[in-house]
């Protein structure tokens, strides 16, 4: 028989969790919780009097800051059903981002544990830290660590105050030595389910609760250099003019309409920076950024293509000089389809049409795939706001969320072999 709970009592509980987590913070007027931050170790160890009073039956902080909740299974060498997220924040955040995956596991736990149920598998609830790549020149480590990827070299990376990761560790109470052993094996490991906020405004758009991913976008950033000739504004005819930002203005619309053109592939130009940047002068030089997204590579492989092509067209055409840097290219990360139905079917039950679509912003489920099988549940936020303290997610729709994750994670466990 599934779990039972109160009409409210996961929602209520969830939010309540939220908010006693929204008030630590490394700043005074806003929410800042860094990674290895005392406000990081603080949450830290709520986090885990929390799935202590939920029912969990081990509870600890790991050598890289990670709480990490067990939930035995029936048998003592049960393999693991891994539910998290992350716990660190950006600079003056919202309160649901991260925290609301690992509020979400807990949730379920305390549901099981109330209803006196254990399943065929062991239920891990996993708070991470290092996910929104603020602190250090790192990012994902805590995942990483789990998922048998994290790269050693990360521990000499230090903060804008010349701190490093590795003495941010000792300061925290971790222990550099023992991350390797972290890594689990891929044996005992069933999948791992992330709840997030949608950070976006699709399920805005739709009137829907919840959300089922299908994959985490593919990303791949450039850094481009248009340099014309700067030249007096009141005395250089417009037909002779090398003029860097009108090429560049140009190419900016390019982007835009290549960037539509597949219906789930998106391109932005984040950063522009002109230069002499004066009134009176015919700007000579434009640095600007590309961030390419899809959830599909080879899609987004030929938007960037069609991308870099039509700037050098019009470099050429504008007779300027044109530099295309690559620095950052990331493969889609596919959710495993066997979860995903898990979870729409989930959602069906629970009378809510099941839309699938990407997510466009990294979570940890990208490391963790390369332990185990992954799926995404994302929750509706109003606007579509996140990293801003206006980031909001209704009680309701995440009671929604945590019902609908522990229907799926019963439904799971009847298909198991105990």
């Amino acid at each position: 028989m599934p779990a039972s709970s109160s009409s409210s009592s996961l929602g209520q509980r969830a939010f309540d969790r939220l908010m006693q987590l929204r008030g630590i913070s490394d700043h005074p007027d806003n929410l800042t919780r860094l990674f290895l931050s005392p406000s990081h170790r603080q949450a830290a160890e709520a986090v885990k009097q929390m799935m202590t009073q939920a029912g969990c039956d081990t509870v600890e902080i790991d050598a890289l800051g990670t709480v990490v909740g067990r939930y035995h299974g029936k048998a003592a060498d049960a393999p693991a059903l891994l539910i998290g997220s992350h716990i660190d924040t950006v600079k003056d955040a919202g309160s649901y981002d991260g925290t609301l995956g690992v509020v979400a596991g807990i949730g379920v736990v305390e549901a099981l544990k109330q209803a006196g149920r254990r399943l065929p598998f062991t239920l891990e609830i996993l708070a991470f830290g290092d996910e929104e790549n603020v602190r250090f020149p790192s990012n994902l480590s805590s995942s990483r660590a789990l998922a048998g990827t994290f790269d050693a070299a990360t521990l000499d990376g230090v903060d804008e105050d010349g701190i490093s990761f590795r003495q941010a560790l000792l300061d925290f109470g971790g222990k550099p030595g023992a991350i390797g052993p972290l890594a689990r094996d891929a044996s005992k490991v069933i999948g791992y389910l992330e709840v997030h906020i949608e950070q976006g405004p699709v399920l805005q758009h739709e009137n829907l609760p919840v959300g089922i991913v299908t994959a985490i976008n593919g990303a791949s950033r450039r850094r481009v250099s248009v340099t014309g000739e700067a030249g007096h504004a009141g005395t250089v005819p417009m037909a002779l003019r090398l003029d860097a930002l009108t090429a560049a203005s140009e190419m900016v619309l390019a982007v835009e309409t290549l960037g539509a053109k597949a219906p789930l592939t998106v391109a932005t130009v984040g950063r522009l920076a002109v230069s002499p940047n004066a009134v009176n002068v015919i700007p000579g030089g434009v640095q600007f950024t590309l961030d390419m997204r899809g959830p599909d590579d080879a899609e987004r492989i030929a938007m960037v293509d069609a991308i870099e092509q039509a700037c050098r067209t019009i470099a050429a055409r504008r007779k300027v000089r044109l530099e295309i840097a690559p620095f950052y290219d990331a493969p889609a990360c596919p959710c495993s389809p066997s979860l995903q139905t898990a979870l729409a079917e989930a959602v069906a039950r629970h009378q809510i049409r099941p839309l699938h679509l990407p997510s466009g912003a990294g979570h940890d489920a990208m490391a963790m795939a390369a332990l185990c099988p992954i799926g995404m549940l994302f929750v509706r936020c109003t606007d579509g706001i996140s990293h801003n303290p206006a980031e909001f997610s209704s009680q309701s729709d995440i009671d929604q969320a945590i019902r609908i994750l522990l229907d799926a994670i019963e439904h799971l466990a009847s298909q198991s072999v105990s």
